[in-house]
């Protein structure tokens, strides 16, 4: 796990700035991923203080492109996909949160940490029809402020940051925590397939 941690880090960091860019996508998206563009984007800065805005500009734009596709998708398979993806009773919830508050629960799911659901507040938005160029925008801008005072962070504790980062306890921590990642993801995706394939019957019935 150790080397495979070291090896992880030392292909996002080696992208660049476009590391930030593929981690948000994946983030935003279908993938379980909590804090990863978060450590991604605090890791590059505390590394590389002079493109800290670069760094957040590329984590925006990832996040966005993610949202992006799973709107998409959300859009495409409706209401009844996305309740075979989350269940009757936690879609009923948030169908009535999100019919509630609108863009305050889509500024919420971008500013949470988890285990609060993101990708099921923005999944519903979309199947409810919420104006796709409205939860874009709000995505952009929430995350973009998330990760501008997480940047911010970096630059002050970089050092610290760093030392932390190659401490023992970290990586293996780190290693457990990609593994819950793979199955998570795993899961989500599968749950996603499996919401689609059935909502297609449904829409041609309809």
């Amino acid at each position: 796990l150790s080397h495979f941690f070291h090896g992880l880090l030392r292909f996002l960091i080696h992208t660049g700035y476009f590391g930030p860019f593929l981690m948000g996508i994946m983030d935003s998206s279908f993938l379980f991923l909590p804090f990863g563009n978060d450590l991604l984007v605090i890791a590059l800065v505390a590394r590389h203080h002079e493109g800290y805005l670069l760094y957040v500009l590329s984590a925006v734009c990832g996040t966005t492109a993610g949202v992006l596709l799973l709107d998409l998708i959300a859009r495409k398979i409706g209401e009844e996909g996305i309740q075979r993806v989350a269940g009757k009773k936690r879609f009923a919830y948030l169908k009535r949160k999100v019919g509630e508050h609108g863009v305050i629960a889509i500024v919420v799911a971008c500013l949470a940490p988890p285990p609060f659901p993101f990708t099921m507040v923005i999944a519903t938005n979309s199947a409810l029809g919420y104006p796709r160029l409205r939860l874009l925008a709000a995505v952009a801008l929430t995350r973009g402020a998330r990760f501008l005072i997480l940047g911010a962070l970096a630059l002050k504790y970089g050092r610290a940051i760093i030392r932390f980062a190659n401490s023992t306890p970290f990586k293996w921590s780190m290693g457990v925590f990609i593994a819950v990642c793979i199955i998570g993801s795993v899961l989500s995706v599968m749950k996603w397939l499996k919401g689609g394939r059935r909502a297609q019957p449904a829409e041609m019935a309809a």
